[in-house]
């Protein structure tokens, strides 16, 4: 399986999100990204899951998930079909 991101050492200060995305340590405020993840109790931020292709971040005692694309602004777009006349 190929692993999209490398994720690291995840961790929350104040009302931010920390993580190491493939070797660059990123933060990112709760409150844009998510708001469950922001009203979630200790216990709850630090029961998280990454999948294991590094595709995203899953908080199962809040049932939240977190797409790395998404947090870094990735777009993916279907591939178009081509027209033939």
């Amino acid at each position: 399986m190929k692993e999209f991101h490398e994720i690291k050492n995840l961790r929350f200060e104040g009302g931010y999100l920390i993580v190491d995305i493939d070797g660059r340590e990123r933060t990112f405020s709760l409150k844009d990204i998510s708001p469950a993840l922001e009203k979630a109790s200790e216990e709850e931020r630090s029961a998280y899951e990454v999948s294991p292709s590094g595709y995203g971040i899953h908080w199962p005692l809040i049932d939240e998930d977190l797409s790395i694309d998404g947090l870094l602004g990735i777009a993916h777009y279907p591939a178009m079909k081509r027209q033939t006349a």
